[in-house]
């Protein structure tokens, strides 16, 4: 039996064009749903609240083992959305598109660390984006080369 873990990201109004972008980047087959298109109690209150178009839930569908979900966190609900973390990691063979991956992500973010090798023999590097979500991506060094 395969596993499959999914980071599922919130953010207040930004969702939509959060994983419009995120899809630029990853590729991916985006699927998204507002607090209308659900109807119910849900979408009375974001309606009352001006939040009927933000997204109650969306998925990007990269491939068989990459999903990232995310949502708008509306007024309604107790909290407010927390800096959230998303790591990706992939073998050697991947490093180019992770990479990629890592420069479209770079765009309008604050890179913390660099993606370069690292001590530990991958290539390494954090960076929080244009939309708040903090990305760790590792690549495995090919035979312990970053």
């Amino acid at each position: 039996m395969a596993i499959h873990l999914a980071p599922y990201v919130n953010w207040r109004g930004q969702a939509r064009e959060a994983m419009e972008f995120y899809q630029s980047v990853l590729g991916g087959e985006l699927s998204v749903m507002t607090f209308a298109d659900m109807g119910g109690t849900a979408a009375g209150v974001a309606e009352a609240e001006g939040e009927a178009d933000w997204v109650m839930h969306s998925a990007l569908s990269v491939s068989d083992s990459v999903l990232l979900m995310g949502a708008d966190h509306p007024s309604h609900v107790p909290g407010e959305p927390q800096t959230q973390q998303v790591s990706i990691s992939g073998p050697a063979e991947d490093g180019d598109t992770l990479r990629a991956w890592w420069a479209g992500l770079s765009e309008g973010a604050t890179v913390h660390e660099p993606l370069a090798p690292a001590p530990w023999g991958d290539s390494f590097g954090m960076l929080r984006d244009k939309y708040g979500v903090d990305w760790l991506v590792n690549i495995a060094g090919a035979r312990g080369e970053g």
